[in-house]
């Protein structure tokens, strides 16, 4: 394993325990989602780069246009939820309520 990939590995660790141990707030969970975004994107870039299949190329664009998408509709649901329960607590926030 390289040292390169084994920095990606620990980066999308450290995200993944980061969502689970940091659960207060929702914007904190939002950063870790979109962190580990991040570190799958660069992983695929630097796959890309080392081998030139088409398949291979394409696939970081979609998973950056994937991951806008996401990081635009969490804003927006941090935006509702704080309207609406005037702050963005994950304890605070039910989620079998509409």
């Amino acid at each position: 394993m390289t040292p390169y990939f084994l920095m990606m590995f620990t980066a999308l660790l450290l995200a993944l325990i980061g969502m689970a141990i940091h659960r207060t707030h929702f914007i904190s969970v939002l950063l870790c989602i979109e962190t580990m975004m991040l570190t799958l994107y660069f992983i695929m870039a630097h796959l890309a780069l080392h081998t030139s299949t088409p398949t291979n190329t394409t696939m970081p664009l979609m998973l950056l246009t994937l991951s806008a998408c996401e990081a635009g509709t969490g804003l927006a649901l941090l935006v509702a939820t704080v309207r609406t329960h005037s702050s963005d607590h994950m304890n605070n926030i039910n989620m079998l309520q509409c």
